[in-house]
């Protein structure tokens, strides 16, 4: 496990992953691979101070404000032998719910109950955040360790179309930061013009190819369809 990074840390000396002492190596295939940190900050530099040092520990008003105007995040876990998962959660803007200064719940609805990133919890509490705002290329971060909770009296305050949450899960913040725009002013995500839903096949299409080969696609099409969002509570 690595050792994150703090304070006037030299991000040289801020991390122990057990690398080779080799500080790059050529593959077979022309592939030059970067194995060690101080490779990687060879290549890439330091980060300026104010980037360096711009995590905090706690939420400050304008954080909440953030998780207030958010309606959707992802949430990045991984288990103890390395399997990770990123999964989406989304609900009406301010659906986080504010515990403390230090702690946000994450309501959990109705889904396909692979329940991958919670079980990765269950044995590794370790948990990444990114929230979004749609239009926005600023992002907020939040790292911290989780656990789930089946009930709370909080709850109440997460129903969304009278219903309760089926779970949350609560992070425990350690350290909490903005990320800048430049990826998504790269990849013009928030541009309408850039769009192009359709330059792959349909949800249903993928269905029929990759999960549910004995469904017509006109039947999965008709699931897919507008009835698809009665379901979502």
């Amino acid at each position: 496990m690595a050792a994150r990074a703090s304070g006037n840390t030299n991000l040289r000396t801020a991390y122990s992953w057990g690398m080779t002492t080799e500080a790059m190596t050529t593959t077979s295939t022309g592939t030059t691979r970067i194995e060690s940190v101080e490779a990687l900050v060879d290549l890439l530099g330091e980060p300026l101070p104010r980037v360096r040092d711009k995590a905090r520990p706690a939420l400050l008003d304008i954080d909440i404000a953030w998780l207030a105007a958010s309606p959707f995040c992802v949430v990045a876990t991984s288990n103890p032998d390395g399997t990770c998962d990123a999964s989406p959660k989304g609900d009406p803007a301010g659906f986080v719910h504010v515990i403390d200064d230090r702690t946000i719940a994450i309501p959990e609805r109705k889904g396909n109950r692979r329940a991958d990133g919670y079980k990765n919890i269950l044995a590794n509490p370790h948990v990444g955040l990114l929230f979004l705002i749609p239009g926005r290329g600023d992002t907020l971060r939040i790292n911290g360790r989780a656990h789930l909770v089946s009930d709370a009296p909080w709850f109440d305050e997460m129903i969304v179309k009278a219903h309760r949450p089926v779970l949350a899960l609560v992070v425990e913040i350690d350290e909490i930061f903005g990320h800048c725009a430049k990826a998504f002013m790269r990849s013009q995500l928030w541009h309408p013009e850039t769009w192009n839903p359709t330059a792959v096949s349909s949800r249903a299409e993928i269905a029929h190819l990759t999960e549910q080969p004995d469904q017509p696609v006109a039947a999965l099409e008709e699931y897919y369809g507008a009835q698809y969002a009665t379901g979502l509570y």
